[in-house]
C-alpha cells in the first residue's frame, strides 16, 4: 500500500486507477478489523496533511467517507474553508458517525473565515446527516438576516424531518421553501409513526393559500387517519 499512497502525491483523474488498487483492497480486507482499519485511516489522514494533489486528496475523502472515524474529523474540519477541498471534506464528514463530525460541521457555520457559498454546502451536509442535535444551530440561521443561509437551513431542517425541526420551521416566515420543508417534516414524522404530531402539522398547513401545499396537507390528514 505504501507505493499507492505515494502515488496520491501526484495523482490526477484519468491516471491509471490500478496504482491505487492496493488501498481499495486493504480497506476491503480490513472489514471487521478495527486495528487494521485505524492504521489505514491514519495513513490516509497523512495524505490530507501533505502536498498531495487535489485529486489525490479527493480520493482520500471518498475513502474516509467509508472508513472515517472521529480520528479523521479534525483534519477534515480544517479543510471546510478551503474552496478546493471543502466539498469533498464535508462529503466525508456527513457520513462519519458520532458527535465529533456533527460538531465540526456546526462549528463551521459560525466561522467567519468560511464564505457563505461554502457554508451552504455545510448546511446541506448537516441535513443529509439527519441528526436532530444540529437543529438548534440551523434554527439560528433560519431566523437570521442572511436569506441564502436561511433558505439552506430550511431545506436542511426539511431533510432532518423531526418534530423539533418542524417546530423551528413553524417559527419562520412561511416562504415556499419553509412550507415545503414543513411538509417534508410531517411526512417524515408520519413514516416514523408519529401520526398525532404529523396530523397537527398537516392541519396547520391546510390553511395555506398555496393550493399544492393545501392539497398535500389534506392528503396528509387523511393518511394520519388510517
Amino acid at each position: 500500500m505504501k507505493e499507492a499512497l505515494e502515488k496520491l502525491q501526484t495523482y490526477q483523474w484519468g491516471d491509471d486507477r490500478k496504482a491505487l488498487r492496493p488501498i481499495d483492497e486493504a480497506i476491503v480486507a480490513s472489514h471487521g478489523d478495527d486495528a487494521a482499519r485505524a492504521e489505514i485511516e491514519t495513513a490516509l489522514i497523512g495524505v490530507l496533511t501533505s502536498d498531495a494533489t487535489r485529486n489525490g486528496k479527493d480520493y482520500v475523502c471518498r475513502k474516509l467517507k467509508i472508513i472515517g472515524t472521529a480520528a479523521s474529523v479534525p483534519t477534515l474540519a480544517a479543510m471546510l474553508g478551503d474552496d478546493n477541498h471543502s466539498h469533498m471534506a464535508r462529503f466525508a464528514l456527513q457520513s462519519i458517525p458520532g458527535t465529533a463530525a456533527s460538531n465540526a460541521l456546526t462549528g463551521a457555520l459560525s466561522d467567519s473565515s468560511i464564505p457563505d457559498e461554502l457554508k451552504i454546502g455545510v448546511i446541506g451536509s448537516l441535513g443529509a446527516r439527519g441528526d436532530d442535535s444540529v437543529v438548534g444551530p440551523l434554527g439560528k440561521l433560519l431566523n437570521g438576516d442572511n436569506q441564502q443561509l436561511a433558505t439552506a437551513a430550511a431545506n436542511a431542517l426539511g431533510a432532518i424531518q423531526t418534530a423539533d425541526a418542524a417546530k423551528l420551521l413553524a417559527s419562520a416566515k412561511p416562504t415556499e421553501t419553509v412550507m415545503d420543508a414543513t411538509l417534508a417534516c410531517a411526512e417524515g414524522m408520519l413514516r416514523g409513526g408519529d401520526k398525532s404530531g404529523a396530523k397537527a402539522i398537516y392541519q396547520r398547513l391546510m390553511t395555506s393559500k398555496e393550493k399544492q401545499i393545501k392539497l398535500a396537507a389534506t392528503r396528509g390528514v387523511l393518511a394520519c387517519s388510517k
